[in-house]
């Protein structure tokens, strides 16, 4: 098999991986994200995974990484040039030409949200918001000219349980189950009332408020791991893309290799 290309999204929590045949994304995988991990760790882990679809290093033809952790990007830099071959594109927020900013410093953008901001204007045009549920939910603005405008996080739902449990000395941490009401009637149930619905309601404000000072009327496009959940409570979110940030990384490479 060749020019198969494999997309890392290095996440304070977790690293997601997919492996795309051209366009064809043909495997994906989550790993949590362990700041001690050496280069060779995670070498072993990639090609472990890619092992599971009959894929080896020889098969990869090129490797694009978006990371929010600086402290492994220079461990997920080497371990692509041993393990895999080949150098890895690194996204790099305050280069231009990934997509038109309307932003003063892009340095201060995450990798992430401009590679969310690449996809979701590709599929399905402007203007936007983007939603990025991980461990910050991000939301994110772009106009009807195709621009980066901005955008405002929050706390992600797994810190805000994890928070909430180490201050709170009699509340523990409870498994994921949907509650029937908000109006819970045990505290575990009321925990997850409070997730959930709480967090409906600040997406469908959020969307609100944004749509009023952007004056447009956006699609509004949601991924990571809880937009799913949160997709059922909210009435604001449209299209719900789970691998939108491995796209953003196919068509970055693709853009990138092209002029080359």
């Amino acid at each position: 098999m060749s020019g198969m290309i494999l997309a890392l999204d290095v996440g304070n929590t977790t690293i997601l991986m997919g492996l795309y045949n051209g366009r064809d994304l043909i495997g994906d995988w989550r790993f949590s994200t362990m700041r001690e991990k050496t280069g060779d760790e995670i070498g072993c882990m990639v090609l472990s995974a890619l092992q599971t679809r009959n894929i080896g290093p020889d098969d990869i033809n090129g490797a694009v990484v978006s990371c929010v952790v600086p402290s492994l990007i220079d461990r997920i830099k080497r371990m692509c040039r041993i393990y895999l071959g080949c150098d890895p594109l690194e996204i790099d927020p305050s280069k231009k030409g990934y997509i038109p900013l309307a932003y003063p410093d892009p340095a201060q953008i995450g990798a992430d949200r401009i590679v969310n901001a690449v996809a979701a204007h590709e599929k399905y045009g402007a203007p936007l918001i983007i939603i990025d549920f991980g461990t910050a939910t991000t939301f994110c603005a772009i106009s009807s000219k195709g621009e980066f405008m901005g955008g405002c996080i929050v706390p992600g739902i797994g810190i805000s349980q994890e928070a909430l449990v180490a201050h709170a000395e009699r509340l523990l941490p409870v498994s994921w189950e949907r509650p029937g009401s908000v109006i819970a009637r045990n505290t575990d149930d009321a925990i997850r009332a409070g997730l959930l619905f709480g967090y409906a309601s600040l997406v469908d404000g959020i969307v609100v408020r944004m749509k009023r000072e952007m004056r447009e009327n956006p699609k509004v496009i949601a991924t990571g791991g809880w937009a799913s959940v949160i997709k059922e409570e909210a009435g604001h979110i449209d299209i719900m893309d789970p691998f939108l940030t491995l796209d953003g990384l196919r068509i970055i490479y693709e853009r990138e290799t092209s002029c080359t």
